[in-house]
């Protein structure tokens, strides 16, 4: 519409008038009685590591978020905050050191750690002003619900091309608990009412930026959430819960690499509990929650160290992962959508081709199809029959052609199953959940979908779990998409092809690819056997 155009052209001419005198003197917003000064670099002013709740430390350790008191005082918003704490990986070894540098890189965060993480950050074009109205993309970061900060994705490419393509928008990132901290489950858990407390910290935050995000010049009936891996799948979860009433936190939800999964319930999570309970010395205790609530930080964090990781033997059987508890999520993620509770926004949704290679390191000791049939029933499927297993691997063959990374021949043959493994793997957790979604919404709402199958010739990797990342924060050319996306609900535009509606009957992929032509439009029609027998299978015999 030309008025739109019109007042993003005025937007933009404020804005770069006030830059000059912003760098002179430090951007400041106010919040209740208090006054927050952030920093201006360039084009882009930001304010960093807000409170958004209060912090999750002493008696509120192992409960759900309380919101924040109102702001009073100066506070000085130029640094981020401490990230949440992160459980310890250990990268799989005998790996090339290209393989094990970017297995490590997706799991890495070198900032100081805390448990007063519950922080939030705000990005926006410098000289917006609390009439700007601009639209709010919302980033909850990925790191499979066990690692990862909002500092590892700062904001200043978003901002500095949401200008350069006209369409102006503000950036916020949060930090939410993760692993033991914000996804301890079990019967104990379950019963005290504080399961999913990373999900609640995320919906907290987003309550906390219809509240306050108008200050800073966005438009809170204009966000859009996005986020990549755990914190796509995390955006599954907020369309599904409360019915499906997104209670007007967000209009448009873009996810990358993660969509639901089936879990059915807490049970699969009592291990884990009963693992940390041990570790922490609270075993002989009559209320075991009661007692991590008390541990030693450095106790509790040793305990969360011992649970296995996505790079251990069970890989993506998450350890740490939301789970059915009557509240959050009340019922199996795949059952809630087929049945259509799910928020009615228009969405985005894709994955990578080779989504699972980075996971699959770690069961290179399955060297024959028995090993594998048991690593299935072990992990995946425990009810799964002989006549299950036969059929999924003859959809899952041992030919190396066939295998993940995809179109790669006979290269990438790390041991005799890997590649197999890892197109079982992709499908099961990532291509199988977003075309379940997808197909359920189809004729509901806008949708679009993609996969990226750029960086097919790096070895032992291919369009690896996380390579489409920095196709956003490059920028490149997804950057324009979501832009588009987080402000017009459309990605198309003047990104060089049209991006069509995904539709049943005509499964549209936007495509990104290596070479000469960057990108072109295919039909989601891969793998469709396969894909819709390990979807069939989880939902028959979903994890606990």
């Amino acid at each position: 519409m030309v008025f739109r155009g019109v007042l993003s052209a005025a937007i933009l001419c404020g804005m770069v008038a006030a830059t000059p005198l912003s760098q002179k003197s430090p951007p400041s917003v106010k919040l209740d009685a208090a006054t927050f000064t952030g920093t201006t670099n360039g084009s882009v002013s930001a304010f960093l590591g807000i409170p958004y709740v209060q912090p999750p430390v002493g008696d509120l350790r192992f409960h759900l978020p309380q919101a924040i008191l109102p702001y009073n005082g100066t506070y000085n918003a130029s640094a981020y905050g401490p990230s949440c704490p992160q459980q310890t990986f250990k990268v799989p070894g005998n790996l090339t050191a290209e393989t094990e540098a970017i297995l490590a890189s997706l799991v890495a965060d070198g900032s100081p750690q805390s448990e007063d993480c519950l922080t939030i950050n705000i990005f926006t074009p410098a000289g917006a002003t609390s009439n700007s109205n601009l639209p709010v993309a919302v980033y909850f970061f990925g790191g499979g619900f066990a690692v990862g900060a909002a500092s590892r994705y700062p904001g200043d490419v978003i901002i500095n091309r949401s200008l350069e393509l006209n369409e102006p928008v503000i950036y916020v990132s949060l930090n939410y608990r993760i692993n033991g901290f914000g996804f301890l489950a079990g019967q104990e858990v379950m019963d005290a009412g504080v399961a999913n407390l990373g999900l609640h910290d995320q919906r907290q935050a987003l309550r906390w930026v219809q509240k306050y995000i108008g200050s800073f010049g966005g438009d809170p009936s204009k966000v859009t959430i996005w986020g990549e891996s755990a914190g796509s799948t995390s955006i599954a979860y907020h369309m599904i819960t409360n019915g499906g009433d997104n209670e007007g936190l967000f209009r448009a939800a873009f996810m990358q690499s993660g969509s639901q999964l089936p879990v059915s319930g807490m049970k699969g999570g009592q291990p884990y509990y009963d693992m940390v309970v041990k570790a922490a010395g609270c075993s002989n205790s009559s209320d075991t929650l009661q007692c991590l609530r008390e541990a030693p930080f450095d106790t509790l964090k040793s305990a969360i160290n011992n649970v296995p990781t996505f790079y251990d033997y069970q890989s993506l059987v998450l350890a740490w992962m939301p789970r059915p508890d009557g509240v959050f999520l009340v019922d199996n993620p795949q059952t809630l959508i087929q049945q259509g509770i799910v928020a009615n926004v228009p969405f985005v949704n894709g994955d990578c081709d080779d989504e699972a290679t980075p996971f699959s390191y770690s069961t290179l000791n399955i060297t024959t199809e028995q090993e594998l049939r048991d690593y299935v029933t072990t992990y995946w499927s425990p009810h799964a029959s002989n006549s299950t297993l036969d059929k999924l691997m003859e959809l899952y063959p041992v030919t190396p052609a066939d295998g993940s990374p995809f179109n790669t021949g006979n290269n990438n043959t790390v041991t005799p199953q890997f590649k197999r493994i890892a197109a079982f793997l992709g499908d099961i957790n990532f291509q199988g959940p977003r075309r379940l979604l997808l197909q359920a919404r189809s004729g509901h709402q806008k949708i679009w979908s993609f996969v990226n199958k750029r960086l097919k010739d790096l070895p032992g990797l291919g369009a690896f779990h996380g390579s489409d990342i920095n196709m956003v924060y490059g920028p490149a050319d997804m950057t324009d998409y979501l832009v588009r996306f987080v402000a017009n609900l459309d990605p198309s535009g003047n990104t060089g092809i049209n991006w069509p509606e995904y539709k049943t009957e005509t499964p549209n992929l936007l495509t990104f690819l290596d070479g000469s032509i960057p990108a072109n439009i295919t039909q989601d029609t891969y793998r469709k056997e396969g894909i819709e027998f390990v979807t069939q299978m989880m939902l028959d015999d979903p994890w606990q």
